[in-house]
């Protein structure tokens, strides 16, 4: 991969929690609707609707965005590759979705452009164009796979490309990075607990940090499944 492919890819993470802090918060219709929703979500027999709506933030129906993590890596000189980090968070999703959009339509529009995510082929661009599309924003191009062929999706996954066409396992990005000796980016929390970060703590700023983690990690795996050496922590800035 030359310098020019790489630097045409915008690396993201996102972070979901469930649109409201409890089971008891949702409007009457949610909750039947989520009722309906959790009776394939059950673990254990004895759970109920409420008890696992935690997980609701996984779902675009049932959740929001609170946070978009962007990462792009560019050639400094003597050819030292540097990663930019840029964060997109808020209480308010359409705001922060708003300002995401703008970064694709207005810098991510040519044909060599591509988005890459962990897992986002099966997460990350679908709940972001499902999120725009509830809160009535146009989905970017560069995002929209509607109508396109394959081969026109411009959308890269880490994920899918450490399969090597094996699709039995889901594999997350701390044990790509653990198996590759890269710094982990779950040396605060995971993801099974933002939605408690979120509703009990209130505190959007860990997670963003968490998200920009997620980053500088998926940044450093796609090197290294290209052959590539890592972005060590001292070349990497935040705006």
């Amino acid at each position: 991969m030359n310098a020019t492919d790489l630097s045409s890819i915008l690396f993201l993470d996102i972070e979901t929690v469930p649109q409201y802090n409890a089971f008891d918060s949702c409007p009457e219709e949610l909750k039947k609707l989520w009722e309906r929703k959790a009776t394939n979500l059950k673990r254990e027999e004895h759970e109920l609707p409420k008890d696992i709506y935690n997980r609701a933030g996984i779902y675009a129906e049932f959740g929001k965005i609170v946070c978009v993590s962007t990462g792009v890596v560019r050639y400094g000189q003597g050819g030292a590759m540097k990663m930019y980090i840029k964060s997109y968070y808020s209480d308010d999703e359409k705001e922060l979705l708003e300002q995401f959009a703008a970064l694709l339509n207005e810098n991510f529009n040519r044909p060599e452009h591509k988005l890459c995510a962990h897992n986002g082929k099966e997460f990350d661009f679908p709940y972001l164009s499902r999120r725009m599309i509830i809160q009535g924003i146009p989905v970017p191009d560069i995002l929209n796979n509607q109508g396109k062929k394959p081969w026109e999706i411009a959308h890269l996954d880490t994920m899918e490309l450490w399969k090597f066409g094996d699709f039995k396992s889901y594999t997350p990005l701390n044990l790509l990075t653990y198996s590759m000796g890269i710094p982990s980016p779950k040396d605060d929390i995971d993801g099974s607990q933002v939605w408690s970060v979120y509703w009990v703590d209130g505190d959007l700023d860990r997670i963003m940090t968490y998200c920009q983690k997620d980053v500088s990690a998926l940044i450093n795996v796609f090197l290294r499944l290209k052959g590539m050496s890592i972005i060590p922590p001292e070349m990497v800035e935040y705006k």
